[in-house]
């Protein structure tokens, strides 16, 4: 498979955040100039927003000892809740599948899943969820693409 210019080779499932968004797709993360390393990756860089994600720091998680929202007794709160309609509502994904997605197959089976299902068909470049169009080559692969 072809990978973006800007994809390093972490393990995968360290980019899989508590709240179930996969780092990999996200655009700061495929940037090439002043890239995130994930929510789980070293704060240091990153933009203030999310060194504060009030998800990604959540308490109630922590105290569980929760690596994703679905181990908090809050599960699915309000923050997670309004996150995860923006996301279907803006970007065809639901946090919330993920999570569940994780918890009934496991993280693994979760991580070979987004590799598949978020892969360009045209160029084999890894799709980015914020984007219509692959940045690789193009390609149109969501429907609200310019």
């Amino acid at each position: 498979m072809t990978e973006n210019p800007t994809t390093q080779d972490l393990d995968p499932a360290q980019l899989i955040a508590p709240c179930g968004m996969n780092c990999g797709l996200c655009r700061a993360y495929l940037r090439r100039r002043n890239r995130c390393p994930g929510c789980r990756g070293d704060d240091r860089g990153k933009p203030k927003t999310r060194v504060a994600c009030r998800i990604k720091t959540c308490e109630l998680r922590g105290r569980a000892g929760g690596e994703f929202c679905t181990g908090c007794g809050s599960f699915p709160c309000g923050r997670l809740g309004s996150m995860d309609k923006r996301y279907r509502t803006k970007y065809g994904m639901s946090l919330l599948e993920n999570l569940s997605s994780i918890a009934i197959g496991g993280l693994a089976s979760f991580v070979e899943r987004e590799k598949s299902g978020w892969t360009c068909s045209g160029c084999g470049a890894t799709i980015c969820v914020h984007e219509s169009f692959c940045l690789v080559c193009k390609r149109k692969w969501r429907e609200d693409a310019v």
